[in-house]
């Protein structure tokens, strides 16, 4: 019995290394990027360790094959399949667990084994549930603690570093006299507008959702998030569907995590989704014309009302104060 480890950054083999050895069983890393990736792993505390050398421009989502590989083969004996919820991961995790035949989940918190099965805490809900799943298979699971702890730099718990094992691939993704292959991709960076870099960082912050009927309404919340000296930000489907804000924009578990001072919900219902990405904000106030509205159950002030009528209103109060 053993778990599997999918790392791209070494941010994330801390938690994900530890929570295999917590659970008592061998643990492998396979680590999709550069040299200094695989050595990090090989001093993480785990016992086995694969490097999947990635190319220049090449994002490790190209991967995926080499990992699916792997799974089928060499980590066909894993029960679990761990990653972090960086997004290359997620895909990567994904791969791995169609090949593995393992049910993906969300949010793991803990993992033991208990005669046999398989034994997850994970959290639901935006973080107001945390669930216990018994599996008597495998599992895919994205873990919710991947975020950096202590510089992984050194051997855990007094072990030693291990071997390290090259994945050698035939050429890099899409290489080859057949032209591109399926999966060939290639990553470019786009320079994005200072004040959509400085979201994470705002102490205040105007939210806008599907209250907003129009685009051209935006002038009434420009005028608010100016007043109030505050960054726009949005619910998803403002970004996703309409189009409205760029993706840097949209808060939310898949999209941006922020901890301003102030959160001011515009026209946004409150779903767990959105939730997720302000459950740090010191203050979250609300406006929705909805008094039965999710979001108001975690507002710590709100406005039953039209967002027309209280967003000018609360601007002309801030420009005259």
């Amino acid at each position: 019995m053993s778990v599997w480890v999918l790392a791209t950054d070494p941010d994330q083999l801390e938690p994900l290394v530890a929570a295999g050895r917590q659970a008592g069983v061998e643990v492998a890393v396979v680590a999709v990027g550069s040299r200094e990736l695989a050595e990090a792993a090989a001093v993480s505390g785990a016992d086995q360790v694969r490097w999947i050398q990635t190319h220049d421009a090449v994002p490790p989502e190209a991967y995926a094959p080499q990992v699916a590989a792997l799974a089928r083969g060499a980590g066909a004996g894993a029960r679990v399949w761990l990653a972090g919820n960086a997004p290359a991961a997620r895909a990567l995790l994904g791969a791995a667990a169609v090949a593995a035949g393992a049910a993906l989940v969300g949010g793991g918190l803990s993992l033991a084994f208990e005669g046999g099965v398989v034994v997850l805490d994970r959290v639901i809900l935006a973080g107001a549930v945390i669930e216990t799943l018994e599996a008597a298979g495998k599992l895919a699971v994205i873990w919710e603690s991947s975020g950096a702890g202590d510089a992984v730099g050194g051997a855990v718990g007094g072990a030693v570093g291990v071997p390290i094992e090259e994945v050698l691939a035939a050429a890099a993704p899409g290489a080859g006299a057949g032209g591109p292959a399926p999966w060939d991709m290639r990553r470019e960076a786009t320079q994005v507008a200072a004040t959509a870099a400085g979201l994470a960082d705002a102490p205040r912050v105007v939210g806008v959702g599907r209250g907003l009927r129009s685009r051209a309404d935006l002038v009434v919340v420009e005028e608010l998030a100016r007043a109030l000296g505050a960054e726009i930000a949005c619910s998803m489907p403002l970004a996703d569907d309409l189009h409205w804000f760029p993706e840097e924009r949209y808060i939310g578990r898949s999209g941006q995590k922020i901890a301003p001072r102030v959160y001011l919900a515009l026209g946004i219902a409150g779903e767990p989704q959105h939730m997720e990405g302000v459950r740090n904000a010191k203050v979250v106030a609300a406006v929705n014309n909805d008094p039965g509205a999710t979001v108001f159950r975690h507002a710590t002030y709100g406005i039953v009302g039209d967002l027309y009528e209280v967003a000018p209103a609360l601007t002309r109060a801030l420009e005259h104060n």
